[in-house]
């Protein structure tokens, strides 16, 4: 059996594994699973898959998930591009902190991203993650008590819709309307329970009036603690591979060329 080399961040945030997705083995699949259950996010430096080799990989982790705002790559129907170019103005797409699709009845599990192009300069366009396992065992009690039976109401023209407008001028769907779901706050994986808020989504909580507002200001900020969070450099070819349940992401401000292909599956 071939065991995967990896290296959890020093904040124990996410996980580098180190091997060649061109040639990964099934039961190392196995050990991926587990390792992106335990650490939330996963980085695999330095991978040089084409798209047909990028979809096959993402089948091992479930079916693909349809992002309804924008259109799919040309050639390959689960393929999304995210794309900003230097002439481009106002925020990068995901500027801000949240969880992909959490408006949808059924958001997406696992969330790919694959770097196709990027800036040459360093620590530009990095994505910052910030892992939820962490973020609600630092939680008050009294406040792990609060939330722990309450849904939060979760919309796509939340926060974070505003950094969708240039990548949707260009890709989006027309019949797109207001999407709407509920999800519990405390979500458990393998028996760790993690927060599942979306501050670029959540915009009440259900039977909650008066003090929502001060909670889900009280969440968002807390999620995002220095302490539970890891800035990732991208390099031409590396891939991020993340859970949506466990995990909050934010693209960070920058002006240059870069193409991303992102995946996600159910």
């Amino acid at each position: 059996m071939s065991k995967l080399k990896f290296e959890p961040t020093s904040n124990q945030v996410g996980c580098f594994i180190y091997t060649d997705l061109k040639n990964v083995k099934k039961e190392q699949i196995n050990e991926i699973k587990n390792l992106l259950n335990k650490y939330g996010v996963l980085f695999f430096k330095n991978q040089s898959l084409n798209p047909e080799q990028y979809v096959n990989f993402s089948s091992n982790f479930g079916t693909p998930a349809k992002y309804p705002m924008l259109k799919p790559h040309k050639d390959f129907k689960d393929i999304y591009v995210i794309e900003r170019k230097k002439t481009d103005t106002g925020k990068s797409f995901g500027e801000g902190p949240h969880t992909d699709s959490s408006y949808l009845e059924s958001p997406p599990k696992f969330t790919f991203l694959q770097a196709v192009e990027v800036p040459e300069e360093e620590g530009k366009g990095n994505t910052l993650f910030y892992n939820q396992f962490l973020a609600y065992e630092a939680l008050p009690e009294e406040i792990k008590q609060k939330i722990e039976n309450l849904k939060g109401i979760f919309s796509s023209q939340g926060k974070i819709a505003q950094t969708r407008k240039l990548r949707m001028a260009d890709h989006g769907t027309s019949e797109i309307k207001e999407i709407k779901s509920e999800h519990k706050l405390v979500q458990s994986i393998d028996g760790r329970k993690t927060i599942y808020c979306s501050p670029g989504h959540v915009v009440g909580i259900v039977n909650l009036s008066s003090e929502q507002e001060e909670l889900i200001s009280f969440l968002s900020s807390h999620q995002i603690n220095e302490n539970f969070s890891y800035s990732f450099g991208w390099k031409k070819g590396d891939i991020a591979l993340w859970s949506n349940r466990s995990m909050l992401h934010a693209a960070t401000a920058f002006n240059g060329d870069r193409k991303m292909f992102r995946i996600t599956v159910q």
